[in-house]
């Protein structure tokens, strides 16, 4: 669900050029209001890379004359939207990208409202001695550049605006084609009433026809100072080849293991939960689940319970051969697109199977070589595989994570297995005993973002994230101790 392999290694020949630093700002308000004008575009829509970027410099320079409470008050604008329209919003995205589940894309915008954090996140540090004093604080890097994907277009887009308009930012958007229209949309009605909140338009800027050159032009922008990257291997590897910071959330396939100490009950209610969870799209969604073999057969029973349909193996040959296909010069495995984010009735009519409209999660036996393990699916289909033993299940869920330390999830009541695991994976989020979403705030602790940055170690991103530290030094005064 990414952008074409072939076209982003020319887009990574292209930004390899080396880029300047960006132009530094004049503080003028007024002259900043003009450059917005001049740029073409009203309320965050533009049509070309050059006149978004020039409008989001411009929105800056005025942000960076007003005061945290203004950041606040525009953040609560977006929170508001997200809550109070989200089913619009969730309804728009559905109908535009046919993926997921409806219900679910109501959900995430509602909950990015309610949980993504704030300026609040935003901490002042301070040292006092002998010599005087010294202040550290998290200053903007200005505008940023943002590539988010069609699996969460206008979430990402949310939950990224607020927690870099947090940190003093602006950003440009260069959505996924598939997600366009909604990203749009939903900009649009974020700047409307920004600006008739607090008087500055263009805060947060869409490119409303995206293509790979788009993406480039941010890349090399003299005016985007950061990049930030929601998506997989080969986009990311653009980002961090463009001669700029990159901030890199890329691709997963978390495995859970269960051990034979595990409440089998809630791991099933939890993998469903989980995996099942807008039709697998989450990049941190359960993908494939190995098994302590003396628990394996009541681990199915435990699914069937829970309410998830099993196939055969003869159904899950039926649909491997339909949603699994194979791309590129090494014609390696990888989903269909045509499947990723169907409802799990959707694929069980691929496998020959009618099951229950309502039905959440098919899953079914198979062994650790099949493609529903090693590909990252984005499919409500959970293959299950056995494991001889507990070191056995965290070897092959190692090897199948493919060291994207991404997310991995444990079932068990053994410490000690456990902790073994959290070693052996070393993932940015990890989970025990729950559903996924739980290690984002949502049935856990913690706070909520849809752009978790494993491959460039900033975990799940807060307003923080998008900050420069700057130390402002006293030498010999101010001391008052």
């Amino acid at each position: 669900m990414q952008y074409d392999e072939t076209l982003i290694r020319n887009v990574v020949a292209q930004v390899l050029a080396e880029v300047g630093p960006m132009p530094p700002g004049n503080g003028a308000a007024q002259q900043a209001a003009q450059q917005a004008a001049s740029a073409g575009g009203h309320n965050g829509v533009f049509y070309d890379a050059e006149s978004a970027v020039s409008a989001a410099r411009a929105a800056f320079e005025q942000l960076r004359e007003r005061t945290l409470a203004d950041r606040k008050r525009i953040i609560d604008v977006i929170r508001r939207i997200s809550i109070e329209q989200c089913e619009e919003l969730g309804t728009m995205e559905m109908e535009e990208t046919k993926i997921g589940r409806l219900e679910h894309k109501i959900e995430k915008l509602k909950t990015l409202g309610e949980q993504t954090p704030g300026v609040e996140f935003l901490e002042t540090k301070a040292f006092s001695g002998d010599y005087g004093l010294a202040v550290i604080d998290r200053a903007p890097f200005g505008v940023i550049g943002a590539i988010t994907p069609v699996t969460h277009s206008l979430p990402t887009i949310t939950g990224n605006a607020v927690s870099m308009i947090a940190g003093g930012n602006t950003v440009v958007v260069n959505p996924h084609p598939s997600g366009k229209k909604v990203a749009a949309e939903g900009v649009r009605r974020f700047n409307e009433a920004i600006e008739a909140e607090i008087g500055i338009d263009n805060l947060i800027c869409v490119i409303a026809e995206p293509t790979l050159e788009s993406a480039e032009a941010l890349f090399k922008h003299r005016s985007v100072a950061l990049i930030c990257v929601t998506g997989g291997p080969a986009v990311g590897r653009a980002a961090l080849n463009s001669g700029k910071r990159a901030i890199v959330a890329g691709p997963g396939n978390p495995p859970v293991v269960v051990d034979e100490t595990a409440d089998l009950d809630l791991a099933a209610r939890s993998i469903i939960t989980g995996g099942a969870y807008d039709n697998n799209l989450l990049c941190i969604a359960e993908k494939e689940v190995f098994v302590v073999d003396s628990v394996f057969d009541a681990m199915m029973d435990a699914m069937r319970r829970a309410g998830a349909v099993q196939l055969n193996a003869a159904q899950i040959a039926e649909l491997t051969s339909k949603a699994i296909v194979t791309v590129g010069d090494d014609q390696h495995d990888a989903a269909c697109k045509d499947y990723i984010g169907k409802d799990a009735s959707f694929l069980a009519a691929a496998a020959g199977v009618s099951v229950p409209p309502e039905t959440e999660l098919v899953f079914g036996e198979t062994d650790e070589h099949h493609p529903f393990v090693s590909v990252e699916q984005m499919m409500p289909f959970m293959p299950f595989v056995r494991a001889r033993d507990v070191d056995h299940a965290i070897a092959m869920a190692k090897h199948y994570e493919h060291g994207f330390r991404h997310t991995a999830i444990i079932h068990s009541r053994n410490v000690r297995n456990m902790t073994k695991m959290g070693r052996e994976l070393d993932t940015t989020l990890y989970v025990k005993n729950g559903p996924c979403m739980a290690s984002l705030g949502l049935g856990g602790e913690g706070y909520l973002s849809f752009s978790i940055a494993g491959p460039t170690g900033e975990g799940v991103t807060t307003p923080t994230t998008f900050t420069r530290e700057r130390r402002c030094s006293m030498i010999g005064e101010l001391r008052v101790v």
